[in-house]
Order: structure tokens, then sequence, then C-alpha cells
């Protein structure tokens, strides 16, 4: 028996374990060169929660000492709202905090407690029933309690701060409007103090229903040409409004 006879037997070669191929070379030489991919998205939210924030910021800060009637007030809660629908819960109400801090920094805590509540919260609240696709009737009750929430709260931080019950001119505007009535419709009648404080919060209710539709109306305009659009008004409105999208 010769010797070659003797050897063991070379094990076969198996065809996976070959070499790798040139491409698949140069392919694992480009991996290990490319640098680790950075998520843009912590960043990009973070500026744009900052910016968002401050211009909440600005407007109520322009509108304060340079009042331009009902136009700049639409938008106190349009940009917490849009960082909701952007970006999520937490971002905005990192965004109402930032705005808060802001305010109190440039006008002092109390304006910006002003701002806060309830613009800050009602940006929150429509951000949340706007990215749920809920309809405007229940976004726009939602809103309207709690800004009328907040008109109780302005009222009574602003008399703990003047020493005077704000209330009461509220009451006395609301009489005079009343009176005024009794005597359009010829009513000899006087109006009983239940019925001014019924109307009082009537009126105040109203005006914030009227406030939160207004807001529906601009920001349904506006984030639709920002790619975030808002849940679609009723039919009645877009035919109102001559809108198709």
């Amino acid at each position: 028996m010769s010797i070659l006879d003797s050897l063991p037997d070379e094990p076969e070669e198996d065809p996976s374990s070959e070499s790798p191929t040139p491409q698949n070379h140069w392919l694992d030489k480009e991996q290990q060169l490319m640098p680790p991919q950075i998520k843009a998205d912590a960043p990009l939210r973070m500026v744009e929660t900052a910016f968002l924030a401050s211009t909440a910021s600005l407007i109520w800060f322009i509108n304060f000492y340079f009042p331009l009637g009902p136009v700049l007030r639409i938008f106190f809660p349009v940009p917490i709202a849009l960082v909701y629908l952007r970006w999520g819960k937490r971002a905005a109400w990192m965004a109402a905090l930032t705005s808060g801090l802001l305010l109190t920094v440039l006008m002092g805590p109390a304006r910006s407690l002003l701002f806060v509540m309830p613009y800050g919260f009602m940006g929150v609240l429509l951000g949340a029933t706007w990215c749920r696709r809920l309809p405007w009737i229940v976004s726009i009750t939602l809103g309207t309690l709690l800004g009328t929430l907040g008109v109780f709260f302005r009222l009574w931080l602003l008399s703990v701060l003047s020493g005077e019950d704000l209330w009461i001119y509220v009451i006395t505007q609301v009489t005079e409007f009343i009176e005024w009535v009794f005597f359009n419709l010829s009513l000899l009648t006087s109006p009983s103090v239940f019925l001014i404080q019924v109307g009082a919060i009537a009126l105040i209710i109203l005006n914030n229903f009227i406030y939160l539709f207004v807001v529906h109306l601009a920001a349904w305009l506006l984030f639709d040409r920002l790619g975030n659009p808002i849940p679609r008004p009723p039919h009645w409105v877009q035919v109102l409004m001559d809108y198709e999208g």
C-alpha cells in the first residue's frame, strides 16, 4: 500500500465558504467607510418646536402692545396646534411651556399666564382633536369650554392683581345690553339679577364659540397649504367658502 493511499482524504470545499466576490468586497468596504447615519427628526423637531413657540409668543406680544383688532388674536393657539400635528403631544406641551417662559421673560409672569391659560392649552387641545380627526362641532365645543374657563381665570387673576372685582364691570355692560333689548321689545319689566348673570355667561360662551369657529376656518385654509390638513368642515361651510380640497 502506497503512502498516498494512507493519507486522509481532503475535505471538499464548501461553495458557500468561497472568498467574497470583488463586488461584495467593495460593498463591505463602503459600508465600513460610511459614517453612521444621524437621524434628522430630533433636531428638526427641536427647531420647529422652538420656532413655532416663539411665533406664538411674538403674536401675543405684538397684539398686547400694538393691538390690530381680532386679526392677530385668531392665531394665538394656531402655532402650538401646528406643533401637535407635526410632532405630537410632547412637542406641543413643550411649545406651550416654552411660550409661557419666553413671555415671562418679556412681559412678566402675570401676562404670560394670560396667554398660557387659555391659548397655550387651547393650542394643545385643538391639535389633539385635529390629529384624531374629530368633527368640528366636537373641537369647537371643547375649545369653547376651555375659552370660557380662560375668561373667568383672567377675570379672577386681574381682580386679584388690581384689588377690584372686575366681574362687576362685566355685569354692568351686560345689564345695559339687556335693558336696551327690553326697551326695543317694549318690555316694561326690568331684568332680574339671575337673568343678568345668565346673560353674561351666555354672551361669554357665544363669543368663544364664534372665536373658535373663526380659528378653525383660519387653520383649515392655512394648514392645507402647509401639508398638515385638519378635518374637513361641514358641507355648508365648504359651499359658503366656495372651497375645494
